[in-house]
């Protein structure tokens, strides 16, 4: 055996011993990559129905959205509905009734004139 072959198999066992210590790290790496795959694939799993159910969500608050828009729109055709009567109640039925309060209070005031005017005309007869 020649110098060069001792080298060589001094070369071939210190590598034997360093692939023995990288094969336990290696082994460690390799479960860890498939913890990392079992993780992510079971998150995977549970955000699916997740998004699904927040999908869900989404269309019923919509729906119940479009619910409120109606009533706010009735509510609000409501409104004008009512102020356009109260208008209408009050040009029809407010200058006639201001008109017929102030004949009737005029006829009022000039037949308590009359009558306090006869009554100072009126003799005292008991003297």
């Amino acid at each position: 055996m020649g110098v060069g072959e001792i080298a060589g198999l001094i070369a071939a066992i210190a590598f034997a011993i360093l692939a023995g210590f990288l094969i336990y790290p290696l082994i460690r790496l390799g479960k860890l990559f498939d913890q990392l795959a079992e993780t992510v694939k079971q998150t995977g799993d549970h955000a699916i129905p997740a998004l699904d159910e927040s999908v869900t969500t989404v269309k019923q608050v919509n729906k119940s959205l479009e619910d409120v828009n109606k009533i706010s729109s009735a509510a609000s055709t409501t409104a004008n509905n009512v102020g356009a009567l109260t208008d209408l109640y009050g040009s029809f039925l407010g200058k006639p009734v201001i008109k017929v309060a102030s004949t009737v209070y005029a006829l009022k005031s000039t037949a308590q004139s009359f009558m306090s005017k006869r009554v100072m005309q009126q003799p005292n007869r008991g003297e």
